[in-house]
């Protein structure tokens, strides 16, 4: 039984009904509303913290889903996964995945700017000063690229970038 159906959640259930109705309206073929299912499916597994569930409905979406814009959301999500687990090499190799097939996804940049400024953070503890400035300075683009596309989400990164005298102040 697929987990949209076992859910008790109000929300979620109300989302599934909703979701397939506008699935049934929309013309697609059974292969792209198969893979939806399992990209719902993997949603909500992950909002339950049941992770290794989620990657198996989102491995499943991307073997069936054609749309790049569709499998950038598929594999930002597999990359939350990552992050959540604390694996942040193959986050990033997701995260970058996602944005080799939708570079519109300011979460996705993020997401890799947090990883670099964490690896930064790091760096800095070790005293390692230079290696440091090179990771705050990635995190920085990423940041940049991110407030680019959605100029008035990521307050605190905006802030870190002004503080650090990386974005102008009156930006």
């Amino acid at each position: 039984m697929p987990r949209s159906q076992r859910n008790d959640n109000f929300i979620d259930k109300t989302f599934g009904v909703i979701a397939d109705i506008l699935l049934q309206a929309i013309p697609t073929t059974r292969q792209e509303k198969e893979a939806f299912a399992y990209y719902r499916d993997g949603l909500s597994a992950q909002a339950e913290g049941e992770y290794a569930e989620a990657l198996q409905s989102y491995y499943q979406a991307l073997r069936l889903e054609s749309d790049a814009y569709d499998r950038g959301y598929i594999l930002y999500n597999i990359g939350l996964i990552h992050t959540s687990n604390g694996d942040h090499s193959r986050a990033l190799e997701y995260y970058y995945q996602a944005l080799e097939r939708n570079p519109f996804l300011p979460q996705a940049l993020n997401n890799i700017a947090v990883i670099y400024h964490y690896r930064g953070e790091q760096a800095r503890t070790l005293g390692q000063s230079e290696v440091a400035r090179a990771l705050f300075d990635r995190a920085a683009d990423y940041w940049l690229e991110a407030l680019r596309l959605d100029p008035t989400n990521y307050i605190e990164a905006r802030n870190w970038l002004k503080t650090t005298g990386r974005l102008a102040a009156d930006s």
